[in-house]
């Protein structure tokens, strides 16, 4: 008779106990998906208290009989859990996030962003994918050995990722030997597409600044006064101008571009994903996959000025914007951040008055690849999905990745997750394809079981 030490064996078994346990982890992830834990407003903090208590809580439940929500410093609550494994076997910590983004205006949503919704085998609503869905993901593996786990397990959901984990560093030296762990999965990243899987081994990294521009004391009658005297606005738009040359690539000085192993994207389906408009053309120059994941990115993603319903004819004295910057790998953010900033300042258009306040920076990231736990991850999701997964660059940030990086640099950092391309994390109908989460769920609980197995017996 085979025994769970079998691969064959345990690998059935493990698929059974999920497919049991997925109706408890959906039934979670609606309930968590009702708390408006959005980090980003200070009101919101009750909610965000009270989205770190049902983690503990469904942590409590799912096994795991150490569970604390924790804080550090100035930080939001998280959600720390371990549960001892099999002497000799490695332990895994399993990483997620609670909070989430702001909803954005409702009237962009076809349903109430809190208030989980299925249409078309879809599960729309804030946080039912980034990142909800990760911790709902670890609740369904942490089920799906009721006897007791093959490997020690650590589970940590953070409270603060959405707004850059800024007590990160506090963080980690107050929590550091609890989250010691031979193995890292995060659970927040996203799939190659809806029927390939991936393996994310590269992150850019990320920061932000706002740049105020002035050009006078007071405001003025642009009808006396425009034409000799500049305004802050105008100012403000040629500077920002600046910032990329005329295909659309990056034009500061000293960033750093580079390749990415990933399989190239075909335009056609970038433009269908990223809902592009008829007419409007792609920007920059290289490999598209290069230009997501391996090469900076910069936007403005806000103004101050008046607002056009409230404009007068008046010369503007002051505007501000916020720059945001994505940092190639292998590139240094915060000398990222100093050349931007350097070039704001260096071109202020009309000798214009340009202040820059600098905002914080997350390294980017590159795994290491050819490990234990990536054969395990790379076996577990080919069976999960029915296909080889994909080693993929992704153009996002994650703070808490790369800080766990610099701390332990001899774990084995997975970054795995549930998204894939129509997901619109952070953007309205946010939403959560239901057959990746099921495949998502039984991909980690395989990897915990290969993970667990016997060397000689393990991918």
């Amino acid at each position: 008779m085979a025994s769970i030490s079998d691969p064959a064996m345990n690998d059935q078994a493990v698929t059974d106990r999920v497919r049991a346990v997925l109706p408890s982890a959906r039934t979670d992830l609606e309930r968590l998906v009702r708390i408006a834990s959005v980090s980003a407003d200070p009101d919101a903090a009750p909610r965000l208290w009270a989205s770190a208590s049902e983690v503990a809580a469904l942590l409590r439940g799912a096994g795991l009989p150490e569970v604390d929500v924790v804080t550090a410093g100035d930080s939001r609550p998280a959600v720390l859990g371990s549960r001892p494994g099999p002497s000799g076997a490695p332990h895994v910590l399993l990483y997620a996030h609670h909070d989430v983004q702001p909803p954005g205006d409702p009237a962009d949503w076809d349903s109430d962003p809190f208030e989980p919704a299925e249409r078309d085998g879809r599960l729309y609503g804030r946080g039912a994918a980034d990142d909800k869905a990760g911790v709902a993901v670890h609740l369904a593996a942490l089920r799906a050995f009721p006897d007791g786990l093959p490997v020690g397990v650590t589970v940590l959901v953070e409270g603060e990722e959405e707004v850059g984990s800024p007590a990160l560093r506090d963080f980690l030296a107050a929590y550091a030997e609890r989250l010691r762990a031979d193995v890292v999965v995060f659970a927040d990243a996203g799939n190659w597409s809806l029927d390939v899987p991936a393996l994310t081994t590269t992150l850019r990294g990320g920061t932000n600044l706002v740049v105020e521009v002035r050009t006078l004391d007071h405001g003025l009658h642009s009808g006396m006064f425009g034409g000799p005297v500049p305004d802050a606005l105008t100012a403000l738009c040629r500077l920002l101008a600046t910032l990329h040359d005329e295909n659309g690539d990056v034009a500061v000085p000293g960033l750093v571009r580079g390749t990415t192993a990933s399989p190239d994207l075909d335009e056609e389906q970038l433009r269908a994903e990223a809902g592009l408009l008829d007419g409007v053309r792609l920007t920059g120059t290289g490999r598209l996959a290069d230009r997501l994941s391996a090469a900076p990115a910069l936007a403005v993603i806000g103004i101050d000025a008046p607002p056009v319903a409230g404009a007068s004819n008046t010369l503007v004295p002051v505007a501000r914007a916020k720059v945001s910057l994505r940092v190639a790998p292998g590139d240094n953010a915060d000398a990222a951040r100093d050349a931007l900033a350097a070039h704001l300042r260096d071109r202020a258009p009309w000798g214009a008055q340009v202040r820059v306040e600098a905002g914080g920076a997350a390294a980017p990231f590159a795994a290491r690849t050819g490990g234990r736990a990536y054969r395990c991850a790379r076996s577990a999701l080919g069976t999960a999905w029915g296909t080889a997964a994909v080693e993929a660059g992704a153009g996002g940030s994650i703070p808490f990745v790369t800080a766990y990086a610099g701390l332990f640099p001899d774990a084995e950092i997975l970054i795995t997750g549930v998204e894939d391309p129509d997901t619109r994390a952070h953007g309205a109908n946010e939403s959560l394809h239901l057959a990746t989460f099921e495949r998502a769920c039984l991909a980690e609980a395989l990897l915990l079981g290969k993970l667990g197995q016997r060397l000689e017996s393990a991918p």
